[in-house]
């Protein structure tokens, strides 16, 4: 299945079907296409880690359009700690933030208590988010150990009718998001 990222009208009531039944999507993020589900559904994130052949201690990332779609995957931060948080983004930087006692292993990885999440700089991931209603997994749109996707043939080859691509052109950005460790300040990528 094939769309244009941003689709209007039936196509978002679809969407948030397909999101809602387990539906895994490829869509346009800033370096490459992104692969993406409903962060607290452990079926869809179960079968994007089997898809992508990845190592299910390892944690995905979360994007949102704003902070508000975030804010329910994490810890409760004050006021002056949201402002500071907010001034990092929209930005292609991942923060690893104090997850929720309740957001799933899968998601934040196995062990760990903190959450990798980001509000992208590209405004077509942004409206994703915005479109779905939610916040959404974006990982690298590529089997563990290869290249990931930069256009939509690339995404077919590799994924074919697996997931739902929404077309459109990749920030460009030739480097993944930083990820920064909030507590600590450290940059871990």
């Amino acid at each position: 299945m094939h769309h244009r990222a941003r689709p209007a009208g039936r196509f978002l009531h679809h969407l948030q079907a397909f999101l809602h039944k387990g539906g895994l999507i490829a869509y346009p993020a800033e370096g490459s296409y992104g692969l993406g589900c409903l962060p607290d559904y452990a079926p869809a994130l179960r079968r994007l880690i089997a898809l992508k052949k990845r190592a299910q201690h390892k944690g995905l990332i979360v994007i949102g359009a704003d902070f508000a779609q975030l804010r329910p995957l994490l810890a409760p931060v004050s006021a002056a700690e949201s402002k500071a948080i907010m001034r990092e983004w929209p930005a292609p930087k991942t923060l690893l933030l104090l997850a929720r006692q309740r957001v799933l292993p899968l998601l934040r990885g196995r062990g760990r208590h903190n959450l990798a999440v980001r509000i992208p700089d590209l405004d077509t991931a942004r409206f994703l988010c915005k479109a779905a209603g939610t916040a959404l997994v974006s990982t690298s749109c590529n089997r563990a150990g290869k290249k990931a996707c930069k256009t939509e043939r690339e995404v077919r080859r590799q994924f074919g009718r697996q997931v739902l691509i929404l077309g459109g052109r990749t920030g460009g950005r030739r480097q993944p998001s930083q990820i920064i460790d909030w507590a600590t300040g450290k940059r871990l990528r």
